[in-house]
């Protein structure tokens, strides 16, 4: 099953800034780290929130998990990076209550070693 609506993933800044690319960050500087080693980073975060368009449309969804707040999907892949390396991650959308647009709540590495 691919992502429903896949088409119209939503990827804000403040996720891949605030968050995913933000060094400081409590809960991600790991991500931060793990983004910034394939070449991702804050002053250019388009190119990461385009990566994970990407991974989002292309992927299959093995795992779904209903929330008070609507239906998360789980999609697992490559995710393509600017060093042409393909680490695989997992990408966790959320279809909110009433949205027709998936949006994604985390994203993060499946293994320790990246091709």
């Amino acid at each position: 099953m691919k992502l429903p609506n896949a088409d119209l993933v939503l990827v804000e800044e403040e996720k891949v800034v605030g968050y995913l690319l933000n060094y400081p960050h409590r809960y991600g500087a790991s991500k931060a780290r793990f983004f910034g080693d394939f070449g991702f980073s804050a002053e250019n975060w388009q190119v990461l929130a385009e990566a994970l368009r990407a991974h989002g449309r292309a992927h299959e969804v093995p795992k779904t998990k209903e929330t008070p707040f609507g239906p998360r999907y789980e999609v697992e892949g490559r995710l393509d990076s600017p060093d042409g390396r393909q680490p695989r991650l997992r990408t966790v959308w959320q279809l909110d209550a009433g949205q027709i647009a998936p949006r994604l709540i985390t994203a993060y590495p499946l293994e320790a070693e990246y091709d």
